[in-house]
């Protein structure tokens, strides 16, 4: 399994509401895909919100904020961390 950031742009003024919803979604799909969602991210004024996950691919995760209606503009793979 491999790490994941993903970004959505267009999402002015989401709320802690939204954006917990919009996870809660993610979660509820996660398991079909092979997916893990660790956790979300979001700037309301930019209209930004950042998922970091663990995924056998990009194609799974964006299947995934497919189905749970908010698909991804980019899916950046995370190979290294610290």
């Amino acid at each position: 399994m491999s790490k994941f950031m993903d970004v959505h742009h267009g999402m002015n003024g989401i709320s802690g509401d939204q954006l917990r919803d919009a996870h809660a979604a993610d979660l509820a799909l996660q398991g079909e895909e092979g997916v893990v969602f660790e956790r979300a991210w979001a700037d309301p004024e930019a209209g930004t919100v950042f998922c970091l996950s663990e995924a056998p691919d990009a194609a799974a995760v964006q299947r995934v904020h497919e189905r749970a209606g908010h698909r991804a503009d980019e899916i950046h793979p995370v190979p290294l961390s610290v």
